[in-house]
């Protein structure tokens, strides 16, 4: 399989992700943003990805990052947080890609409260990694290079 060199990808994380490590420790983990960050752009690298990790609180903001990746061709590691649940712009947004877009979540949704078992993401989404901590971003990565190394 070739690899993508150099190709660029955006991470985007939605609300309260930016707290990562102080948030729910038992339920997203230990790691730290930047720790966070650090990861997926370390692995990218060894994919041949040039990783770009953004996170907003910002509705508008995520929608913004959306169409500039849609225009561009970006492909998207996205994790919209609350977003996921109700956010039809984001949906939106997110339904005019032009390359693969893959929703991530750390914990799994469908084991939490009920009103998170519903993403409105993804259904317009190549695909969904859920459950697996930190490791949900890693696995998206690698799926996602997997798919612009086949494109």
């Amino acid at each position: 399989m070739s690899r993508p060199f150099g190709q660029r990808v955006l991470v985007l994380n939605g609300p309260n992700l930016g707290r990562l490590g102080s948030r729910e420790p038992d339920v997203y983990g230990a790691t730290s943003y930047a720790g966070l960050v650090q990861r997926c752009t370390a692995l990218g690298k060894e994919l041949g990805l040039e990783v770009e990790v953004k996170e907003t609180n910002s509705e508008q903001q995520m929608i913004e990052w959306l169409h500039w990746a849609a225009d561009e061709r970006t492909p998207v590691v996205i994790n919209p947080g609350a977003f996921t649940h109700y956010s039809y712009a984001i949906r939106d947004a997110a339904a005019q890609r032009t390359a693969p877009l893959i929703e991530v979540h750390i914990s799994n949704p469908y084991a939490r409260e009920e009103f998170r078992h519903t993403s409105v993401i993804a259904a317009v989404a190549s695909g969904t990694v859920a459950g697996f901590g930190i490791g949900s971003y890693e696995l998206a990565l690698r799926a996602l290079a997997e798919q612009l190394a086949t494109r």
